[in-house]
């Protein structure tokens, strides 16, 4: 069965590549399904890209499909900013994000490893890319919310292959992994709930938003649990402000209460689940021994002492985690260290750290400014979804390998970050 991925590759390859060089084509109008709308080749290949993030098409043996297909994606973006008639925009985010990719080549001139550095780098300019090309391709609000709904659409139907007994055996290496669904629900969570505010289908809109909620929690992922908790209280920031506080809080204890009261999250959650209750933590008695860190405060020591002491602003040099883990059998055979901010600062030291903070920091700021002092329907929603759903994804990336996942988990936020700036152009 994973045969057909490779045939799914080439389809969906070519298809972009066509849509890419196309002067026009027709696709359905996203608020009015019995209308066309006429679209230029840039603009239908950034909504099929921007729809089909979720898409692996991994493949066990031979070729890796997921990394050709990354590879594949960036060069199309840089292909498509040359077609594409209008100009992407620059903003502070984008040129610090530019830097950041910058002082990672830079880190291919120390690293031990440049095969796995050049990887690493691939996997963080994909983003950027998406971004400029989203900047430069988006002029209208149809086409923004085309490409949502058909990333929602496909986001959707991955909850019911999951879900729906012996329908994924019939699509195995399909869809990206369930920690990489699950983070790329947050953005699809947030996207819904910017629909149930601004537009006339309520009652569907907060239903979905609801359902990409449960998956993390179906799944116990922490992880994703907090981001999408992080996710909503900023978008309840982002709309009301300080008056959103009494809803913020609210949130928060939601997410303890869920924590304590269901039993395969505490379990998961901490060592001794059955010792530990939401008095003790109200009282402060809990610590960081008694959460389950599955070892993973021990690996981060154990990177840190290797690669970040001694080089504390340069690092060891980009893909020096990935080549350590991957060359060596530790922590019973892991791969990946489970905290990006822990590998950037292995890889590229403090350097690194602040400038991919600043580049997450500048869009959230720059999309919050955005949607307080815009009074256009579109450019308010893809702000609020920009900044929300990057602080949540931003979170995972402690305790999670989101990077590996960008084509389904980055690209998502930046994406509408992206869309945002082109909007506004317009």
């Amino acid at each position: 069965m994973y045969l057909l991925n490779y045939l799914y590759f080439l389809i969906i390859t070519l298809v972009g590549l066509k849509f890419l060089t196309m002067k026009q084509g027709v696709m359905t109008n996203p608020l009015n399904r019995e209308q066309k709308m006429v679209m230029d080749g840039p603009e239908m290949f950034w909504v099929l890209t921007f729809s089909t993030g979720l898409l692996a098409f991994s493949a066990p043996a031979g070729l890796d499909l997921m990394a050709i297909r990354l590879m594949v994606l960036e060069i199309f973006c840089l292909v498509g900013l040359f077609i594409c008639k209008r100009s992407p925009q620059w903003t502070p985010a984008t040129i610090f994000y530019s830097i950041y990719i910058l002082w990672l080549v830079v880190g291919l001139s120390y690293t031990p490893a440049p095969g796995y550095g050049f990887r690493v780098i691939l996997k963080y300019l994909y983003p950027l890319l998406i971004m400029l090309f989203a900047s430069a391709a988006v002029r209208d609000k149809e086409v923004f919310l085309k490409a949502g709904v058909g990333a929602r659409m496909v986001a959707i139907i991955s909850i019911a292959i999951a879900f729906i007994p012996y329908i994924g055996r019939l699509f195995p290496g399909v869809f990206w992994t369930g920690t990489a669904k699950a983070i790329n629900y947050i953005s699809m969570c947030i996207f819904s709930l910017a629909l149930f505010y601004y537009t006339k289908e309520k009652r569907k809109n907060l239903l979905l938003c609801i359902l990409f909620m449960l998956p993390c929690i179906l799944w116990v992922f922490r992880t994703s649990i907090m981001g999408t908790t992080l996710a909503l209280m900023t978008f309840f920031f982002f709309k009301y402000k300080l008056k959103s506080l009494p809803v913020i809080f609210s949130v928060f204890i939601l997410f303890i209460v869920a924590v304590f009261t269901i039993p395969s999250v505490r379990e998961k959650m901490f060592v001794n689940s059955e010792n530990v209750s939401i008095e003790q933590f109200r009282q402060g008695e809990i610590s960081k021994d008694d959460i389950n860190s599955n070892a993973r405060f021990s690996m981060w020591e154990h990177l840190e002492n290797r690669f970040y002491d001694g080089k504390e602003l340069t690092g060891s040099g980009v893909g020096s985690v990935q080549n350590y883990m991957y060359s060596n059998f530790v922590f019973g055979g892991l791969k990946v260290p489970h905290n990006d901010y822990v590998q950037i600062l292995c890889d590229s030291g403090i350097i690194g750290v602040v400038l991919y903070l600043l580049v997450v920091l500048t869009v959230i700021i720059h999309s919050f400014i955005v949607y307080q002092n815009n009074s256009d329907v579109a450019i308010r929603m893809s702000a609020i979804i920009a900044g929300s759903s990057l602080a949540g994804v931003a979170l995972t990336m402690y305790t999670d390998n989101v990077v590996n996942y960008s084509m389904s988990t980055l690209s998502y936020p930046f994406g509408f970050y992206g869309m945002m700036l082109g909007l506004i152009k317009k």
